[in-house]
């Protein structure tokens, strides 16, 4: 009897997965919970253990595949046992009931009764284009819309789209909202949820086509370079930071400098008692809990924009961005808020760890209510990060240095860095920004 490698159920809100990477081969033995191979989902990578010890005697998914949690995947046993083999997909319903545990999904989208259930990711990419998806034809199983095929209706229909929206010279739209022309600080993008009234023939233009088309560029002439295959994680940040940066929310950035020898003065006295609870001490974490308590303080910063009103988080789940192999990661702290400094170094280090390991779940990489970059680790002073939708601020930490600064008209050295805060225009102005910078640093600055 041999035993089965399924696709995972990797968060509440996944229902499929793509073999990026088989890490064991037909013919390899494998220990039990030894690394067999790397799924990725439109969230996160993530290595999957094998649940048994043998040998690979059948591989059913091949690398670049995507297929439903629950698919037979592999196949581990002894030689000569029989396989069990791969058996017919079953095409789940709009209500997900295949395994028995999924969760119904909101329709966000129009969407005809032959399209069925569709992930997240399509969801997001329908409502942001505005496609209706009964127009799609779905390649995927019982005719379900996949986010390849949504893509490839957006190349077919650009070009014809692009020409059909073009204004003329009796267009009403203000000359800021015209592409090379009129002021350049006025905004590019609507940011009002409202409809407004248009005429008829406009508003069918609009109906069918996305509110921006941008351009892509053409792939250049092979012989003079390389073409380098985007990763599905490579692809997801970029359809976010285009979602968040030119269709979303208008971003304005504030940076303050802080004086971190207090900081510096706390981890000193403690690393060591740290340590031997088995916690680094870590820069990160004074940051982090000090932005809980400025969040706390100025509550607008721990919010999202909606259509009805600005919703202000109770909890913070703080997001720290995570540098990985291929791209970056997101891992959420949650009830950041419950955590002294003990407890936000131990979350700091395991979230760390465990993105870099690949041992993340999709869930563990949403619902964060604020997010913090440390850019500064790799040498950088100071940045204006781009908002993690649907959040409405992100903080930037820069790099530490000695600086000389003039203290009580004397000059002096201090450890100091550059904190950047990047927030969403429509939920703070310039004060309540630098309120919460102000907590922040003064926080920093009198650590004790």
């Amino acid at each position: 009897m041999t035993t089965k490698v399924i696709m995972p159920q990797l968060g509440e809100s996944v229902v499929e997965g793509t073999v990026s990477k088989w890490l064991k081969h037909e013919g390899d033995r494998i220990e039990e919970y030894e690394a067999l191979l790397e799924v990725s989902t439109d969230k996160v990578d993530t290595e999957v253990p094998a649940p048994a010890a043998g040998v690979i005697l059948k591989i059913h998914v091949h690398e670049g595949e995507t297929v439903d949690a629950g698919t037979l995947l592999a196949e581990i046993g002894e030689e000569g046992d029989q396989l069990q083999g791969r058996q017919a997909p079953t095409t789940r319903s709009a209500e997900g009931a295949g395994n028995g545990h999924q969760k119904p999904e909101p329709t966000t989208v129009a969407q005809s009764a032959t399209t069925g259930h569709i992930t997240p990711v399509v969801a997001r990419m329908a409502s942001e284009h505005e496609l209706d998806l009964s127009q799609i034809a779905g390649s995927g199983r019982g005719g379900r819309i996949t986010k390849r095929d949504v893509e490839s209706y957006l190349e077919t229909h650009d070009s014809a789209t692009t020409l059909e929206a073009q204004p003329d010279e009796d267009d009403a739209t203000p000359a800021w909202e015209r592409p090379m022309d009129g002021d350049l600080f006025k905004p590019t993008v609507e940011y009002d949820d409202s409809p407004t009234q248009a005429s008829p023939a406009k508003t069918a233009v609009q109906t069918a086509t996305p509110k921006r088309t941008f351009p892509v560029e053409p792939v250049p002439d092979k012989s003079a370079g390389e073409l380098v295959q985007l990763t599905p994680m490579r692809k997801a940040i970029a359809e976010h930071m285009v979602f968040s940066k030119l269709q979303t929310a208008p971003h304005v950035t504030t940076v303050f400098e802080v004086d971190l020898s207090a900081v510096l003065a706390h981890r000193g006295a403690n690393k060591e008692a740290f340590a031997k609870q088995g916690v680094n001490l870590t820069l990160t974490a004074y940051f982090a809990a000090a932005t809980v308590r400025a969040l706390q303080t100025n509550p607008y910063l721990n919010a999202q924009w909606t259509k009805d009103g600005v919703f202000l988080h109770y909890p913070v789940h703080l997001g720290m961005a995570v540098a990985v192999e291929g791209g970056l990661i997101v891992p959420v702290i949650r009830n950041a808020h419950d955590l002294n400094l003990l407890g936000m170094a131990r979350a700091v280090n395991d979230v760390a760890i465990r993105a870099r390991s690949k041992q993340l779940k999709p869930d563990e990489v949403q619902g964060g209510t604020f997010t913090i970059s440390n850019h500064g680790v790799s040498g950088s002073l100071f940045a204006t990060p781009i908002i993690n939708q649907p959040q409405v601020g992100i903080l930037g930490v820069g790099m530490m240095e000695k600086r000389v600064k003039v203290i009580n008209d004397m000059l002096a050295i201090r450890p100091c860095c550059y904190l950047s805060l990047t927030f969403d225009h429509r939920v703070a102005d310039g004060s309540t920004g630098d309120s919460f910078m102000l907590t922040l640093k003064e926080h920093l600055e009198n650590w004790a």
